[in-house]
């Protein structure tokens, strides 16, 4: 089983997402700000995170900074999941390896689940 972290402090949001991710293929926890996130990343070690931009605490920017120096996080594959269009983005995500960038308005969590199922497909190989 694969398992991924929503890091999402809209809790309708999140409740939503690890709704739809909570397959059988897939084990799913989620955090409301982006030190709990931080923490949640750190001992859940997910396969795939799902990261909006904007939370209390710590940014989701901020947060995957943060992440991405550390052994376990250097590799971890990523959603930022946020409706802050890519314009308006912090240019730090650009050097943060994020695998999509995703405008939550634009896509279904139908959509959601296929991008992460073929993001996790990618990761196998």
């Amino acid at each position: 089983m694969k398992k991924i972290a929503i890091i999402e402090d809209d809790r309708p949001i999140a409740e939503m997402y690890m709704q739809k991710l909570s397959t059988p293929d897939f084990i799913v926890k989620v955090a409301h700000d982006g030190d709990e996130g931080y923490e949640l990343l750190k001992e859940f070690q997910p396969d795939l995170a799902l990261i909006d931009i904007k939370m209390p605490a710590m940014t989701g920017d901020e947060m995957l900074t943060k992440v991405r120096e550390t052994e376990w996080g250097a590799n971890l594959r990523v959603i930022v999941l946020t409706n802050i269009s890519k314009d308006e983005a912090p240019t730090s995500l650009r050097f943060l390896g994020v695998d999509r960038y995703i405008v939550k308005a634009h896509h279904t969590p139908a959509q959601i689940l296929e991008i992460a199922n073929d993001i996790l497909a990618t990761s196998q190989k």
